[in-house]
């Protein structure tokens, strides 16, 4: 083992979330759809923000770095996962697992912090309209998102530094798809009590706090929308409704894995889907459906490229004339 002077495990096995044929063919089906629709469906949202010049406030800006990070995110686990459900042997390298938690944790941290950031732009959107524009600025906004990735780096090089230091010399059968900080950690030949309640002053205590924060954006977003009662905050509301089910189904997981150290149930690896494939996969769907300057950006997208390809089809016609 190149990593560690106590370490002897070079591998890890990765018992996925069944052991049984069908079951791994039809997950394969299911998740190879799933990432498809991650890649497609949070490229579409870019392409469409980035064509349009009516959607650069903030928000769509914000939601461009989201659909980005979840193509990272689920990037990370997808493509070995389903490798390994066609595999009769599903192992994984023990720099590879290292390097897959490592940018793990460090997309996931990031988009924690992005939700929390964008929970505050609907706040002074919705709260101090007056003054959105000169608060959420385009410079802040690159600020803010920059600050994003760097609070995510930190906490993915601590989670890795913590692992690393471990010794692996026993068992190596990690029970997920994926490799993680709570599984990994608890294969070290050593007690790892104190390293797990670092993870969850680190992980659990993070996903915690930004849920909180989140939480109070919105409780003050809906105070104030009962007070003013006006058609464009109801509107506001509606995007904020959507932001709410993604930061619902996103953090409650999160917190749920990594808020509860020394101990570990068999639904752990489901429950892991919800954040890893299922959240991506729903950003998409939830910002683009309940979106109406999405939509309308999307049908112009298509209008505009059914234009292209009726004329190089007129083109070609009169070349080959």
């Amino acid at each position: 083992m190149t990593l560690g002077n106590f370490s002897r495990v070079t591998e890890f096995i990765l018992l996925g979330l069944s052991d049984t044929r069908e079951l791994q063919i039809f997950f394969f089906a299911f998740f190879f759809l799933s990432y498809a629709m991650v890649l497609l469906g949070n490229l579409l949202i870019i392409v469409t923000v980035k064509a349009d010049p009516k959607l650069s406030s903030p928000m769509y800006f914000l939601l461009c770095n989201l659909s980005f990070i979840d193509i990272c995110c689920t990037s990370v686990t997808s493509p070995r996962m389903l490798v390994d459900l066609l595999s009769q042997r599903k192992t994984i390298a023990f720099e590879d697992c290292i390097a897959q938690l490592f940018f793990l944790h460090f997309v996931g941290a990031t988009e924690m912090f992005l939700l929390t950031v964008m929970a505050y732009d609907r706040y002074t959107a919705i709260c101090k309209p007056l003054h959105y524009t000169a608060i959420m600025s385009r410079q802040v906004c690159w600020v803010l998102v920059f600050a994003c990735w760097a609070g995510g780096f930190l906490h993915s090089i601590v989670q890795t530094l913590l692992t690393i230091q471990l010794p692996f010399c026993g068992p190596n059968a990690i029970d997920n798809y994926f490799c993680d900080v709570p599984p990994v950690i608890r294969l070290a030949c050593m007690d790892v009590r104190v390293t797990e309640w670092l993870m969850v002053s680190n992980s659990g205590l993070i996903s915690l706090a930004c849920f909180l924060v989140l939480v109070t954006s919105y409780t003050f977003i809906l105070v104030t929308v009962r007070v003013r009662f006006t058609e464009g905050h109801w509107k506001a509301l509606s995007t904020c409704a959507s932001h709410l089910m993604v930061v619902t189904l996103f953090f409650i997981p999160c917190i749920f894995i990594y808020l509860r150290p020394f101990t570990s149930f068999s639904s752990d690896k489901h429950i892991c889907v919800i954040y890893t494939v299922f959240c991506p996969v729903m950003n998409p769907l939830i910002y683009t459906l309940r979106n109406n300057e999405v939509k309308a950006s999307m049908k112009k997208l298509q209008m505009v490229n059914r234009y292209f390809t009726t004329s190089i089809q007129g083109l070609e016609n009169q070349v080959s004339y």
